[in-house]
């Protein structure tokens, strides 16, 4: 096996070295398998490195972290890393209690967001629209009506089974944003996805609105 010496500080911040392998590892751009130049790493754990690579093929030259780990005596490769994580949005815990399902779609459709996948994004926020509306309306009905509502078109639920007048206006708006973020032709071609986002976080803001108007009244009743 062949080997190289890569350069990093430890944990004290004093300059160190250790052997690593010189194994063939695919470029996260180019996707070409390369031995990639090791330019510096960062002692992570006792047996683990993360190293900044740059791809070794002529027509690509650009960087990327990889993790490596120790194997005896030298560091193997692991895994490419990713770059940056992507930034999540934050619910209030009446949203979370709510609907925890919703939270992590909407999120996975704003990492798509995030990556400029615009053809699929638009489908995943429709589809955490979905899981808000009808867990919040199962969150306050009777076992026995919740399959109903598992299983019901979205238009309708919003339609037949929510009360608040403010909830069903923006709900309903949304699901036709989002509708067209699935469909071929295009209904409303003055809005995007911009509005979709907007539209969901009206709903969210009315939904709050509602449960938190709710508890107080219970907790206070009219004397």
């Amino acid at each position: 096996m062949d080997y190289t010496k890569i350069h990093y500080k430890n944990a004290s911040g004093s300059e160190t070295s250790s052997d690593i392998q010189k194994n063939s590892v695919r470029c996260p751009h180019c996707k070409v398998a390369m031995i990639p130049q090791f330019v510096y790493a960062r002692k992570k754990t006792d047996t683990l490195l993360s190293v900044f690579c740059q791809c070794t093929n002529p027509t690509c030259g650009e960087t990327f972290l990889a993790k490596y780990v120790l194997n005896r005596s030298y560091y193997v490769f692991s895994e490419i890393q990713a770059n940056a994580s992507m930034d999540r949005k934050k619910f209030s815990d009446i949203i979370k209690e709510i609907s925890p399902s919703f939270c992590e779609i909407y999120n996975q459709a704003y990492a798509a967001q995030q990556m400029n996948l615009s053809q699929i994004c638009g489908v995943g926020y429709r589809k955490a629209l979905e899981f808000l509306i009808k867990d919040y309306i199962m969150s306050s009905i009777e076992e026995e009506r919740k399959d109903g509502i598992k299983q019901k078109n979205l238009s309708k639920c919003i339609k037949e089974d929510i009360s608040s007048t403010n909830i069903k206006a923006v709900a309903a708006r949304a699901t036709w944003i989002g509708n067209d973020e699935t469909h071929y032709v295009r209904k409303w071609e003055d809005k995007d996805i911009k509005d979709l986002i907007g539209m969901i976080d009206l709903t969210i803001r009315w939904i709050e609105s509602e449960v938190e108007t709710k508890r107080l009244l219970e907790e206070m009743p009219l004397l």
